[in-house]
């Protein structure tokens, strides 16, 4: 049932109408006794989903009985970091997920499913796996609060994602992962229909249904105006993610008329500390830089690349290589067909040899970055030429050279329009 359905690429929702509407809607699903909320983590800071749940602690006060942010396979949220999202709701609230133990396997989707879902990209079975909360948390309503975004995975992010793999377990996330790198990400991006979501709706279907899933999604995305809500979607079914999906193509797919030669990303260090989530400034863009082109990505922030220490190590292990080498390396090492979702990874950050990437990070070391296979420059100097404060986002003139800059790879999907079709 779609309960909200508001926006438009010029709509800019504030928090008096959005509280009005969260209340609104939280009336007309009646006396709830035990709440779950499940919110994504500050990864996805500008999702405005850490004021939605302010409003939700608002209304329910103490029937909001537990918060899960959507980790996936990402760091904990710190308390500052809880403090900043979730502004005046106590921290004692928060309950961390932890990916490895703190899961149920709710259902198998069969081989031959997925080899159909996948058109014979990929042939085993798939666990659907949640939060053990979810299963025995005894609630009478569970909040999922998130963006939806074109994502490389799944083609775009949020509706059951949140749940089967924000809160799914390690064998869950590794092979679903896996399904889309292997299916092609270029086909994948800025789509609600894949073979990833196909996955997670038959899980939904089949496993999850007797669950009391209600989705408030949001749209976000920056213009002239600023960073603005430009919709939200409430409900508990596919309408309310399709809806979504449709309006954030409008506001977050910038297509472009002619390919980018030299493309600068700003990574803001609060929110980007990992090549595991920095990548995002490659394959967001590479469907729009030209061949021979150059990626420079200036990343303050970047300490590690995996989000996990396991993670971590593999990726220095095989580093980022084209495709081929990968699933070779997978056919080959016990290490990566246990870890699906960092060969999938290392999918996702190959140019595949068809442009530059520059990294410029804070805290790693040229042979580090070297050692995966990026090009390492000096943040400092690349910062003093290509000075965040100083450009806009889209084309910008620098010293004669012409760059396309993107502040924020998290709020958009970049493609050159004849490579798109």
């Amino acid at each position: 049932m779609l309960y909200v359905e508001k926006g438009s690429p010029a709509c800019a929702l504030g928090g008096d109408e959005l509280k009005k509407t969260v209340f609104e809607t939280l009336d007309r699903l009646g006396p709830k006794r035990k709440v779950l909320a499940i919110p994504p983590d500050f990864t996805r800071y500008h999702s405005r989903a850490g004021e939605l749940t302010q409003y939700v602690y608002e209304y329910y006060g103490n029937r909001l009985t537990d918060i899960l942010p959507a980790l996936g396979t990402h760091f904990p949220m710190t308390d500052a970091e809880i403090a900043k999202m979730f502004p005046g709701i106590p921290h004692t609230l928060f309950r961390v997920h932890n990916w490895r133990e703190d899961v149920v396997t709710v259902g198998t989707v069969p081989g031959r499913y997925v080899r159909e879902f996948s058109e014979g990209a990929v042939d085993y079975d798939w666990p659907a796996q949640v939060n053990r909360l979810l299963m025995e948390g005894g609630y009478d309503l569970i909040l999922s609060l998130g963006q939806v975004v074109p994502h490389e995975v799944i083609g775009m992010a949020s509706y059951n994602k949140n749940i089967f793999v924000g809160t799914g377990g390690a064998e869950g996330i590794n092979k679903s992962h896996f399904v889309g790198a292997a299916y092609g990400m270029e086909r994948i991006m800025g789509r609600a229909e894949t073979p990833v979501r196909r996955l997670l709706n038959y899980a939904s279907a089949h496993f999850t249904n007797h669950l009391p899933i209600v989705y408030l999604q949001t749209v976000v995305s920056q213009g002239e105006d600023g960073l603005q809500m430009r919709g939200l979607f409430i409900g508990d079914d596919f309408e309310c993610f399709e809806k979504a999906s449709r309006l954030s193509l409008e506001v977050n797919f910038r297509m472009l008329d002619r390919e980018m030669k030299k493309v600068v990303v700003y990574l803001d260090p609060e929110e980007f500390r990992s090549t595991w989530l920095g990548n995002k400034s490659i394959y967001r863009t590479r469907m729009a830089i030209a061949d021979g082109g150059e990626l420079i990505v200036l990343a303050p922030g970047l300490r590690q690349f995996g989000e996990d220490p396991e993670n971590d190590a593999l990726i220095r292990k095989y580093g980022y290589v084209h495709t081929p080498q990968v699933l070779q390396y997978v056919r080959e090492n016990e290490d990566l067909q246990n870890a699906l979702g960092v060969a999938a990874h290392l999918i996702h950050g190959t140019s595949e040899g068809r442009f530059r990437i520059t990294c410029c990070p804070g805290h790693l070391t040229r042979q580090e970055i070297e050692s995966v296979g990026f090009n390492y420059a000096d943040l400092h100097e690349m910062t003093a030429r290509y000075n965040p404060a100083e450009l806009t986002d889209g084309w910008n003139t620098v010293r004669g050279e012409e760059i396309y800059y993107i502040s924020n790879p998290a709020l958009g999907l970049w493609a050159y329009r004849e490579r798109f079709k």
